[in-house]
């Protein structure tokens, strides 16, 4: 399979939340096409063990490990200082570290706060340590963020990770417009928008959810679409298929052209109209 042309071997990847889920199976992906590999995530223990076992998966392959809490931007400062000393180069840099937990709009202020930082915040920090030194090194390279579908159509529940998710679309399409319109930029921007995953944050069984794609399938569609030069990479998992996400997403923003209640999908009013009209997106086998 081409490669986008940041993904050479000898080169390095940066990977944020890297000790588990996607951004493990990304570690174990980019040291297996020969890249460096800089993993960071808050929890130093097991951050260790997921290096460990990259190495054990890609023998050769450079890993290096630091514990980082991408909410503190001096340490996402610290985490580009130590790689391109290091190495000299940032071929790709995943901006992917979540958690959960937030809440609903007038409670848990602390949960509030713990969303924003790590979610949007590490984004933010992320982008604004390494996006410069990125594209001065005038080569080809990749910003990936990853999203969430919870932040397109932003279903009821916890709208704290909604709130942090959608931050990180706007931020990225953001980041995109500035990048293609510096003149001479090698470097382009991503948004990464995962289905249903069976990761760390979303286990709440030891087995994997039959409507579940593992972490390994979205890195492997991700890199796919990359390659294809995709800015929105939407995953589909083994229950939602690209004209399903297709036709909420349309709905969902049809809330404001049309001037129904926000989420109206799941108003008892609308439920019935929104089932038809997903029923009119879905092409017939």
């Amino acid at each position: 399979m081409n490669l986008h042309p940041a993904l050479t071997a000898g080169r390095t990847a940066v990977i944020t939340g890297a000790a588990s889920g996607v951004g493990l199976a990304a570690a174990r992906r980019f040291a297996g096409l020969g890249l460096n590999v800089v993993m960071a995530d808050r929890d130093a223990d097991s951050l260790d063990e997921a290096a460990a076992a990259v190495r054990a998966a890609a023998p050769g392959a450079e890993v290096v490990a630091l514990a980082v809490d991408v909410a503190e931007f001096d340490q996402v400062a610290g985490l580009r200082d130590l790689t391109f000393g290091q190495f000299g180069d940032v071929a790709v840099l995943m901006n992917n570290a979540g958690v959960s937990g937030g809440g609903n709009a007038f409670q848990n202020r602390d949960g509030w706060d713990r969303v924003l930082g790590v979610n949007l915040g590490g984004v933010i920090n992320g982008v604004q340590a390494f996006t410069q030194a990125m594209i001065d090194q005038n080569r080809p390279a990749a910003i990936l963020n990853t999203g969430s579908k919870q932040g397109i159509t932003t279903p009821p529940g916890d709208t704290a990770y909604n709130v942090s998710k959608a931050g990180i679309k706007a931020l990225t399409e953001g980041l995109q417009h500035t990048l293609r319109e510096t003149p001479g930029c090698l470097v382009t921007a991503h948004l990464l928008i995962p289905g249903f995953t069976f990761t760390g944050m979303t286990r709440g069984a030891p087995d994997k959810p039959a409507g579940a794609w593992t972490a390994s399938q979205v890195i492997d569609f991700a890199l796919e679409r990359l390659t294809a030069g995709d800015f929105y990479i939407l995953c589909p998992d083994n229950e939602v298929t690209r004209d399903i996400d297709n036709a909420r997403i349309t709905w969902a923003a049809q809330d404001i052209t049309h001037n129904r209640p926000p989420l109206s999908r799941w108003h008892p009013d609308w439920k019935a109209p929104f089932a038809e009209f997903l029923e009119r997106q879905i092409p017939k086998s």
